[in-house]
């Protein structure tokens, strides 16, 4: 599967995007999609992951109450939406796809097996 994320850009804080991941293949109904972020100088991190039918969903505790993941099977899509974001948020995003029967954590970074290319999100203050 290859992912195209988007929706990344410039906003102040408080300000809210929408993040999508679009996913080519015919089985992306069958894949647990996760979102990570990386700040210069720091590593990869898990932010927010969905089951394959989007009944479970998952998040680090910093972005809990304030970042949706979501998922469109149809259109074979993944979304983030980021609300009351703060310069902590400025990351490059990536979305991330594994098989639905992986037994991995949601936020093991390595259990992944697709990558999008990501998408800069600038908070400013």
């Amino acid at each position: 599967v290859q992912l195209q994320a988007s929706g990344g850009g410039l906003v102040q804080a408080g300000g809210s995007l929408k993040l999508s991941c679009a996913a080519s293949g015919r089985t992306f109904g069958r894949y647990i999609m996760g979102w990570f972020r990386q700040a210069p100088g720091k590593e990869r991190e898990f932010v927010a992951g969905i089951s394959w039918t989007g009944g479970n969903t998952y998040y680090t505790d910093s972005v809990k109450g304030r970042f949706t993941v979501s998922r469109d099977n149809a259109k074979k899509t993944v979304y983030l939406q980021m609300n009351s974001l703060s310069p902590e948020d400025t990351a490059v995003y990536y979305c991330a796809a594994k098989s639905f029967d992986s037994g991995s954590a949601y936020s093991y970074l390595n259990g992944y097996d697709y990558w999008g290319q990501g998408t800069l999100v600038t908070v400013s203050s």
